[in-house]
This record gives structure tokens, sequence and C-alpha cells, in this order.
């Protein structure tokens, strides 16, 4: 099995930054994909970030500009730096890890993590 580790997160003011790593353990043979997806009070999950084995990037639409995605392949981790945040950031992220395991090679598998509180308000 894979667990994904989180930790960041908090209580932030508008316009400040906010970081959140993710790391990933088990049996991985490869990691295809991994990344951020938040889920505001009330709202569907959508993707906030995600970057993928050859270091493609693919961010949310509000969060390009503000957020950087960045992942460290041999320790199967990825960062998300969050920059001038505002209210509307507000929600629980998720880290994804899309993957393949040593003992199934060819079939991937996804999970995801517990979730961290991201709060911004003044």
């Amino acid at each position: 099995q894979v667990q994904l580790v989180e930790s960041g997160g908090g209580l932030v003011q508008p316009g400040g930054s906010l970081g959140l790593s993710c790391a990933a353990s088990g049996s991985i043979f490869s990691i295809n994909a991994m990344g951020w997806y938040r889920q505001p009070p009330g709202k569907e999950r959508e993707l906030v970030a995600v970057i993928l084995n050859g270091g493609l990037t693919n961010y949310g639409n509000s969060m390009k500009g503000r957020f950087t995605i960045s992942r460290d392949n041999g320790k199967n981790t990825v960062h998300l730096q969050m920059d001038n945040l505002k209210p509307e950031d507000t929600a629980v992220y998720y880290c994804r890890a899309d993957y393949e395991l040593w003992t199934n090679l060819g079939k991937q598998r996804t999970t995801w993590g517990q979730g961290t509180q991201v709060t911004v308000s003044s």
C-alpha cells in the first residue's frame, strides 16, 4: 500500500504565503502524477496543481501565477508554494498520487491524502 503524508497548511492573512508538502511511501515503481486538489466549504473538489513524471505541470485557473508546484523525484515528494493567498483559497487541500507498484506493474493506482486545512482570513 502507498501512504501519503501531508504537511503544512494553517491560518494565513490575505496576501500571505503558505507551503504544503506531500510525501509518498510504499513499494512504488513510479509516480506518474502527483499534486493537490482542494474542496472549499460547500463546494466540490477541484484541481489546484499537478506535476507529471516528466515535469509537466497543470494548474487550476484561479491558481495560475500565484501557486507553484515542484517535485523531488528521489524522495517521492511534492511541494506546493502558495503566494498572494485570498480568502477564496480557504479549503481543505488534498494530496493525490497516481502510481504503479512494483508488485503490479502496468496497473495505475490512485491514493488520496487525508487533507489539510488552509484558512485565509484576517
